[in-house]
Order: structure tokens, then C-alpha cells, then sequence
């Protein structure tokens, strides 16, 4: 029996537990998803193949990583079909092919830069690509900015401090652009998006969201935002309704269009920990889910032997 979440336009059928894995394989946390010009799907997951690759059918395709990366968190494609991916566990981001040949890397492996100090990077979570080719880094955990990057590397600028006002963050959790060079960022624990112009001046800020993890944008104008809601992470609030974990849609301007999912993680059509999203050509979103995790954080058994709804497709009527 086919699950469906949504209502209206915005109608999509649940294929859980997406991807076919070789077997003996396990994808443990999936942290982030990507796809690229031809609608291959990239998994980035914290397991001894952190990249592994499926066509938009889920038939597995290869894998690559193995050894590089200590923490995989972020996943963000170039127009090029460069792939940039960001480990919070040794505080780099790097610019890697569609086959793992390294291009680019910023920041020393396994040499951060001083709590909270400002610098790159303690901690780096995700990556976006303005329209000029600048790189946005959101540096994340260990740190509460957003750093701005030329193409080659160079750092050009830095913005944002620990706290509650606008500008200000607290855990820089993912970034992205839209075709206009405006830069949306997830300030998960003060549960709003905040948009800024290329230059970091803030403009406006998203509420009405729980923890927003994962975040991404569909292209063109009038952009769509999808948004991972991480939903509550203490035991006393774990199945309070209505703060997810879901996966929100909202329009370029920040009104929300549709919640997808909500706090019943024992439905199959419920997320647990939506933590990367990813759309591709067709309107199908893609959600990485590092359950894990979330159910540990809220003292739930958690089975040794079997992944546990890593990565879902949520495919558009």
C-alpha cells in the first residue's frame, strides 16, 4: 500500500529506506544527500563507504571515500558537477569529483581553529555556491559564522557570533543559495532561517520551524525551500505534535506551503531525524535521516545489527 504525505499540489508517495546497498553493506547515519546533473543521487554517511552513489532508481552505482573522511555532514553540488563536501570531524571542506578525485581542500585536517574565535573552522557543516562562484561555508558546531570564499580558495570574508539576534547563531547548521545570490542559513537552535544578502548584511529572518537541519532550494525563479526539521531533542518534549520531525516546504520569501511528517516516528510515513535534503530535475526530494543518533539522544533501544530509516525519497505525485 502506497504512503502518501501532503495534501494538494504538494502530494508526495514515501519510498522508505531508499538505495539498494551491496550486500553486507550498512549506511549508519546518512548526513547528507546530493544529486547531480544527470539525477545520480549522492550519500554521504557516516560508515566505512561514506560516499556511495545510485541512479535516480536506487540501484547502486559505485562508492568513494573510503579513509578520507573522519565525520561526513555536507553535501553540496556546483553547476559544474563538483561535489563539495564538508567533515565537521577534521574541520575541512573539500572539492571533490563525481569520482572522489580531490580538487579542493580548505582548512588543515585535524586542526581547528579556536572555539568559538571566529576563525575557519571548528566544526564546518555545510557548503552554497552564490551565482558569481563564490563558496558560503557555515561553520557549524565549533564556531557561530559564515565564512565567504573566491573559487580558488582564498577567504574573503567572515560574518555572524554566538547569540539570538538577527545576524547572531546558534549552531550554523547548513546554507544555501538562490539564483539571485541571496544566502539562506539554518540557525538550528534558535529555530529560524536567516537570510542575508552575498555581502552578509542581514535582511529577514524565517520562524515557525522546529530545528532546522537540513536545507536546500530548488532552482529558477520563485524558488521552493526544503527544509529537514529536526524536531525535539529532549525525552520531556520527544511526542509533543506538531514540531516535527518533518520535512517543511516554504516559499523563497518565507510562508510556509506544507508540512511533510510530524511526531509519531512508529508511522512509516514519519521521519525520526531529517538531517540533508536533496531535490533533483523531477521535484523528488531526497531525505538523509541520522537516526541513530536522535533515537540514543531520547534513550530508545537501538538495534547493532541493521540500519534504521537512513534515507527516504519522498517522490512527487
Amino acid at each position: 500500500m502506497a504512503i502518501i504525505v501532503g495534501e494538494g499540489e504538494h502530494r508526495y508517495e514515501v519510498i522508505e529506506n531508499w538505495g539498494k546497498l551491496p550486500d553486507g553493506w550498512r549506511f549508519g547515519e546518512v548526513a547528507a544527500v546530493g544529486v547531480d546533473s544527470k539525477d545520480n543521487v549522492y550519500v554521504f554517511s557516516r560508515s566505512e563507504h561514506p560516499m556511495t552513489v545510485f541512479d535516480r532508481g536506487g540501484n547502486f552505482l559505485r562508492s568513494w571515500g573510503e579513509g578520507l573522511f573522519v565525520r561526513p555532514h555536507g553535501v553540496h553540488f556546483g553547476p559544474d558537477d563538483t561535489i563539495y563536501c564538508t567533515d565537521d570531524g577534521d574541520h575541512t571542506v573539500r572539492q571533490l569529483t563525481t569520482e572522489g578525485k580531490l580538487l579542493l581542500e580548505i582548512g588543515v585536517p585535524g586542526d581547528p581553529a579556536p572555539y568559538m574565535s571566529g576563525n575557519p573552522f571548528n566544526r564546518c557543516t555545510h557548503t552554497a555556491l552564490a551565482p558569481n562562484g563564490d563558496l558560503y561555508v557555515a561553520d557549524g558546531y565549533g564556531n557561530a559564522c559564515v565564512h565567504r570564499y573566491a573559487p580558488n580558495g582564498k577567504l574573503l570574508a567572515s560574518w555572524g557570533k554566538p547569540g539570538t539576534d538577527p545576524g547572531s547563531f546558534n549552531i550554523v547548521h547548513n546554507i544555501c543559495c538562490d539564483d539571485d545570490g541571496w544566502v539562506y542559513v539554518a540557525d538550528r537552535e534558535n529555530h529560524r532561517i536567516q537570510v542575508f544578502d552575498g555581502q552578509g548584511k542581514f535582511e529577514t529572518q524565517w520562524n515557525n520551524m522546529h530545528r532546522p537541519c537540513g536545507l536546500c532550494m530548488t532552482r529558477g525563479r520563485n524558488p521552493v525551500a526544503i527544509i529537514g526539521e529536526s524536531g525535539p531533542g529532549l525525552a520531556i518534549n520527544a511526542r509533543v505534535p506538531g514540531i516535527g520531525p518533518r520535512v517543511s516546504l516554504w516559499t523563497h520569501d518565507g510562508k510556509p506551503i506544507a508540512r511533510l511528517g510530524d511526531a509519531t516516528m512508529e508511522k512509516p510515513s514519519q521521519f525520526i531525524a531529517p538531517h540533508g535534503v536533496a531535490v533533483d530535475s523531477r521535484g523528488d526530494i531526497y531525505v538523509g535521516e541520522v537516526s541513530r543518533t536522535a533515537m540514543s539522544n531520547k534513550g530508545k533501544p537501538i538495534p547493532a545489527d541493521q540500519d534504521i530509516r537512513c534515507l527516504q525519497k519522498l517522490v512527487k505525485l
